[in-house]
């Protein structure tokens, strides 16, 4: 039964493929890939079942996880062109502490203050 089970996630795997390689935008060509990933989860933790390893479905497990984080950042790669803040202030950004305008400047003991 879990042979079957194994040839039927081949099959939708290599459809995903078919469908990444023709898919008429990028949303289709993620969707398949993260089906792709989703396919190889379940295809790991089947064939650790088959051959007697339960290691494997720790394996799946963490593989899943990555799919999920993977699908997340391709998706808002492509939406929003970055995958967010460098970390680093550029020259024409100016980093104020909380209760202190933008541009404020620190006063020093010369300025009396």
């Amino acid at each position: 039964m879990f042979a079957v089970a194994a040839i039927a996630l081949l099959v939708t795997v290599t459809l995903a493929l078919v469908r990444a390689a023709l898919g008429p935008t990028v949303f289709d060509r993620a969707q398949s890939a993260n089906t792709i990933g989703t396919g190889a989860m379940l295809l790991l933790a089947v064939m650790g079942f088959l051959d007697g390893r339960p290691e494997f479905l720790d394996l799946a497990l963490v593989y899943g996880l990555l799919n999920v984080i993977g699908t997340i950042a391709v998706l808002k790669f492509f939406r929003n062109g970055d995958l967010g803040d460098p970390g680093y202030a550029t020259e024409s950004e100016s980093w104020a502490p909380p209760g202190r305008p933008q541009g404020a400047q620190p006063r020093s003991p010369q300025d009396g203050g």
